[in-house]
């Protein structure tokens, strides 16, 4: 049985209108600090973006897509991303860099779902615009945007957003996913593969 947080968490498109407490905000971003990282280099960074902040805030919100900006306009919180792409002892590329920062917004996201808060994330945003906006450096790479807040009523969204906010999650089979011993062959049949090594 897998964790209850991992049933629980899901990616809303509508939040409610509530801001989120500073100490939460705090933990999500101190959940995220202590993420795995290669040789501990800890190449995540987050600019964050309150509703409390409202010049920030729409600094933020201007750099997504337009489709983005429909729903997230309503979003407490945002982050944007960024990964920082070399090693800071040796100046040497850290290939495992956008790995890295993916475990540090996985940890941050389940963090929230632990404090009843919800965590959307969002590829469409445009990059160049992000690094002008917000002075970002060369050597780091803005990679995704977070939304964060308390849950919203659907019922709100537009009709083509609200069929699929009320959509069943759905997942690809195991067997799609997980191989044993070689690519294509699913780690699902492990039982059955043991059982005819015993017998055969």
């Amino acid at each position: 049985m897998i964790h209850e947080l991992l049933k629980k968490r899901y990616s809303p498109r509508v939040f409610a209108n509530k801001n989120i407490e500073h100490e939460k905000i705090l933990n999500l971003l101190e959940a995220a600090r202590w993420s795995p990282s290669s040789m501990n280099g800890q190449p995540w960074r987050f600019i964050i973006a309150s509703k409390e902040d409202i010049s920030n805030f729409n600094n933020l919100l201007g750099v997504l897509n337009e489709r983005n900006q429909t729903w997230a306009k309503d979003a407490a919180v945002l982050i944007l991303t960024i990964a920082k792409l070399d090693y800071d002892s040796a100046g040497q590329l850290n290939k495992h860099a956008l790995y890295d920062l993916g475990n540090a917004a996985a940890n941050l996201t389940f963090q929230a779902t632990a404090m009843d808060l919800f965590i959307r994330q969002m590829g469409g945003f445009n990059v160049e615009k992000a690094r002008d906006v917000f002075s970002i450096p060369g050597g780091y790479e803005p990679v995704c945007v977070l939304a964060a807040g308390y849950k919203g009523n659907p019922e709100i969204l537009p009709e083509s957003l609200k069929v699929r906010e009320k959509a069943v999650r759905t997942r690809k089979d195991l067997g799609e996913i997980a191989f044993l011993g070689k690519f294509g062959k699913p780690y699902t049949e492990v039982g059955q593969d043991l059982n005819l090594r015993k017998t055969g």
